[in-house]
């Protein structure tokens, strides 16, 4: 029986343990909480994250939490247009998903072949050519052919494996937030929710969630809305954090100041955006019968401002289902590890780099900044969205 450990149960680790598990695999899912739980917030899931749902087995029910999202352009806080929106673009076009409704059909997705453990915070990590790869929390440890690391830009076994890749900040903070579509504001046709406005070291961007009075689309609806700010994360209460940013947005376009005013605090989920520099060197460390992976922000945590997170998460997690699918332990097990690297690696140097890209734009500041900013981002956006689009548009899950 071939046997894999996957640390970390968020998207990507749900995904790879339920494609695993599926492919025959007998699985341990180990969580550092108490509980196996998503943000209470949505995520943008762009083709090629659909494209490895639908690989991973996946994408049956993804139309029924799924709402596409149309091409909004980009506004400055004047409401003057930096980008103007851009039909015809619907191959390319992304969808939005809210996270709980994601979680729940990777939940359903992991089968009997997956042992879930939580409470477990890996503290060391067993890497040695003669035994299989192993981890541990201080009073016990799990041992697989396969040793999956899925747990994020903080993670444990990268530490270990992979310690030239430091956890510095992006220098922005976000937060997120969905207003349930019995709170949301009713707005008339002229004010449509969807939209993307981009000002000084600010950006705000807000999309619907399903359709109000619809339980079609999505079964926790609502406006789902990003907001993100040059600076650290705020240490105040979530009250006081919200009160912030209705005065930081306060003569912003409608309908922010709507949106801001509909959300409670509770509503409120807060991120550092940090990212990893430089990335590690290898995503694949072959030993003993097979070896360990990095997948997800373990291995390319960057900005959200491309929305490539989970994505790339999703596509790991289909690439390596693909390759050791077959692979019974030993040589055959090491050589997909390899494999898996050599796939991955060259994939998401190139998505960060565009995302690098787009941050430098997204937080100039200064006078003299903003104004060549405003100047070129007509030029500059499309471009670079076209090709983050293109990127994303165009990966194909390993055969």
């Amino acid at each position: 029986m071939r046997t894999a450990v996957v640390v970390g149960a968020g998207i990507g680790g749900l995904a790879t343990a339920g494609a695993l598990a599926r492919s025959g695999w007998q699985v341990t899912l180990l969580e550092r909480d108490d509980r196996v739980r998503a943000d209470r917030t949505a995520l943008v899931l762009w083709p090629n994250g659909v494209r490895a749902l639908r690989a991973l087995g996946l994408g049956d029910g993804l139309a029924a939490i799924a709402t596409p999202l149309p091409d909004v352009g980009v506004r400055r806080p004047d409401g003057h247009w930096l980008v103007q929106p851009r039909p015809g673009l619907a191959e390319r076009a992304p969808v939005v998903v809210h996270r709980e409704d994601l979680h729940d059909a990777l939940v359903a997705g992991l089968g009997d072949r997956v042992e879930i453990r939580t409470g477990f915070e890996v503290r060391t990590v067993r890497f040695a050519d003669g035994d299989r790869p192993a981890v541990g929390d201080g009073r016990g440890s799990y041992e697989a052919d396969l040793v999956v690391a899925a747990d994020g830009i903080d993670s444990a076994v990268r530490r270990r494996l992979a310690p030239e890749a430091a956890v510095v900040s992006s220098g922005c903070a976000a937060w997120r937030a969905v207003i349930p579509w019995y709170r949301a504001p009713q707005l008339p046709p002229d004010r449509p929710v969807d939209g993307e406005t981009l000002g000084a070291g600010y950006r705000f961007v807000a999309v619907s969630l399903g359709d109000r009075g619809s339980s079609g689309a999505s079964t926790r609806g609502g406006i789902y809305w990003v907001a993100t700010a040059a600076g650290a994360s705020r240490p105040e209460s979530p009250a006081t954090q919200l009160g912030l940013l209705r005065r930081w947005f306060a003569n912003w376009p409608a309908p922010i100041g709507d949106l801001l005013a509909a959300t409670e605090p509770e509503d409120l989920v807060q991120q550092e955006v940090r990212e990893l520099r430089p990335l590690p060197r290898s995503y694949g460390f072959p030993a003993g019968t097979g070896g360990v992976v990095l997948l997800g922000d373990s291995a390319h945590a960057m900005p959200h401002h491309l929305g490539q997170g989970a994505c790339l998460a999703l596509e790991d997690a289909a690439t390596l289902r693909s390759l050791v699918r077959e692979a019974i332990p030993g040589v055959p097990l090491r050589e997909a590890v390899e494999s898996y690297s050599r796939l991955r690696r060259p994939r998401t140097v190139t998505v960060v780099r565009q995302t690098r890209r787009m941050s430098a734009v997204l937080q100039a500041r200064g006078r003299l900044a903003l104004r060549a900013r405003d100047a070129a981002l007509g030029t500059i956006t499309p471009r670079l969205l076209g090709s983050a689009a293109s990127a994303a548009a165009q990966w194909r899950p390993p055969e």
